[in-house]
């Protein structure tokens, strides 16, 4: 098992919103410059990680970098959206409810980001609106141009010149021709015009397929696609063409014709078999150089050591381990992406691969554990939200904990594994979450105090991060080798102070708990090889150069049953 020693100045989590480079002065003598990522032909093709890879060769040459999403939807935030239509909601520091996007974001260029960088239809017309209400406006015609223009303007400008950013990288959601986006396209081709075509570079994010009985690729999706963007008044200068095979020199030759961008400016984006090796691609074609020199910023040499070491790890990895996820939404494996890549960097802490296995959590429930998670080395709960597939999220914990299968729970899997344990150790039952049974004799998961009488749903759980201490002598401190941690949260409901001393005398601890002692954030086993459950959502501050420590110790005990290692 991999275990580090704890870094006096920079807290695990990362050195935070400014990088490893926040100590240098700030060489721009001109404004910051803004790379505006947009997608076409169809959705989910990438614009994100495009982004992110983008942001990660930037910092490499010792940029300061912002990063910003644009989402296209009405809704305020991503905190009221079904999972199975949305991903996962990420969830920052400072309680922000948030597009995945923003999750790959934080992981590839290792910075911790605010509400302000996902901005969505509904904030614009809600801060236009209320300015409209307060007679701000001085009795003018209120338009889409150009007071929502305006706004959208003003919220791109204010990210990167609140932390002094030299460039600005602004994904735009959803794709060329929807109408839900021309807005957020036309205040970034105004941008262009405001601070100069020198400090603005438009990249488009574009499909190659292959269709027929042989297989042929086509470029006119790309060629269409862009038409529609210069139709709207904005002309790409990079092209990044998703494709599963390479792009051969005759069509990159007919893409830059007919798009009219430079040759060198057509970059493929190929499919690659681990996400992380996205930056390093594009760094092969030179992505990051063009940029540089569209911008005329420094040639500062590469320091790519960092991701040259994560690039390293997955090659290594020579080990494997089957984790078995046990979830509500395993057709949708988008709603615990977070989850997923927390458990790869926890792999690649400890030198091997996981093997996830997806467990939908009502089979479980109809069917039994041991069908399910008689051959995995270990098991882990994720989040989630209403009574459905609880029942079987109790009865894989009841496993686990009767076979001494590693078990890790998050959040939901936290409050599960109190409720399998009061009503299977204390006796106690009929114990549930009142989330799940309101007429539950033994409520051992309430509602927060503050959350009784909430009738508002969006933004109104308990959010972002909140601090921690440990036990000295627990699981969880041993693995973090500090006494105090901040992590991030997305729930409503607690463990039942009443319960408390139930749970302690019937053997779990509450190795967690809130700086005023109210809150149990950890709750462990002990003479188990791993058995650790918490209210916070930990792979939210995992990173693939830095695997969170919980998530390392969970991988590293799975890969100790596989090897057949006692402890």
């Amino acid at each position: 098992m991999v275990s580090d020693e704890a870094d006096t100045d920079v807290h695990w989590g990362g050195p935070g919103p400014c990088g490893r480079y926040a100590h240098l002065p700030r060489r721009r003598s001109q404004m910051t410059k803004f790379i505006f990522v947009t997608g076409g032909v169809v959705s989910s093709i990438g614009k994100g990680i495009t982004a992110a890879s983008i942001g990660r060769l930037l910092r490499d040459r010792g940029l300061k970098v912002s990063l910003q999403k644009i989402d296209p939807y009405l809704n305020v935030d991503a905190g009221t959206m079904n999972p199975f239509q949305h991903g996962e909601v990420f969830v920052l520091d400072d309680g922000a409810e948030t597009d995945l996007d923003l999750g790959h974001y934080e992981r590839f260029v290792d910075v911790s980001l605010t509400g302000e960088s996902n901005l969505t239809t509904g904030q614009v017309y809600g801060a236009v609106i209320r300015k409209e209400r307060a007679g701000s406006f001085l009795g003018k015609t209120v338009q889409v141009i150009p007071h929502i223009t305006d706004e959208i303007k003003r919220r791109i400008l204010s990210v990167p010149e609140r932390i002094g950013a030299e460039v600005a990288i602004v994904e735009i959601g959803g794709t060329v021709g929807d109408i839900e986006s021309l807005p957020f396209l036309e205040a970034i081709r105004q941008i262009k015009n405001d601070i100069g075509p020198e400090n603005a570079m438009y990249v488009h994010v574009t499909l190659i397929p292959f269709v027929g009985p042989r297989g042929e690729a086509k470029t006119k999706p790309t060629q269409h696609s862009t038409r529609e963007l210069r139709s709207i008044g904005i002309q790409p200068d990079l092209l990044v063409c998703r494709t599963k095979s390479p792009l051969t020199n005759e069509m990159i030759e007919k893409i830059s014709l007919f798009c009219d961008v430079p040759k060198r400016a057509v970059i493929e984006g190929r499919d690659t078999h681990e996400i992380y090796q996205i930056p390093s691609l594009f760094e092969e074609q030179g992505l990051a150089e063009l940029i540089c020199g569209r911008f005329s910023l420094p040639m500062d040499p590469t320091d790519n050591e960092e991701w040259e070491g994560v690039m390293k790890a997955l090659k290594a990895a020579d080990g494997e381990v089957k984790v078995a996820l046990v979830g509500k939404y395993v057709d949708l494996r988008d709603a615990y992406l977070s989850v997923m890549e927390a458990l790869k960097h926890g792999g690649l802490a400890n030198g091997c691969h996981v093997d996830l296995h997806w467990v939908d959590s009502e089979a479980v429930q109809e069917q039994g554990a041991e069908k399910y998670l008689g051959e995995v080395d270990g098991v882990i709960v994720p989040g989630g939200f209403g009574h459905r597939g609880i029942e079987g999220k109790v009865e894989a914990i009841k496993h686990a904990r009767e076979t001494g299968l590693p078990f890790f729970g998050l959040c939901l899997g936290l409050q599960c594994a109190v409720v399998e344990f009061s009503r299977n150790v204390c006796g106690l039952k009929e114990a549930n979450s009142s989330e799940f049974d309101s007429a539950t004799p033994f409520p051992v998961i309430d509602l927060m105090e503050s959350q009784r009488g909430v009738e508002d749903k969006g933004g109104s759980m308990r959010l972002g991060g909140y601090e921690c201490r440990l036990d000295p002598s627990s699981t969880a401190r041993r693995a973090y080798l500090q006494d105090t941690v901040s992590e991030r949260h997305r729930h409503r409901y607690e463990v039942n102070n009443r319960f408390r001393d139930q749970l302690e005398k019937g053997g779990l601890r509450l190795s967690g708990i809130s700086p005023d002692g109210e809150l149990v954030e950890i709750v462990e086993l002990t003479g188990l090889p791993f058995f650790v459950a918490t209210q916070f959502h930990p792979e939210f501050k995992s990173r693939p150069n830095r695997a969170h420590p919980l998530f390392r110790e969970f991988i590293g005990s799975c890969l100790n049953r596989a090897r057949g290692v006692a402890g």
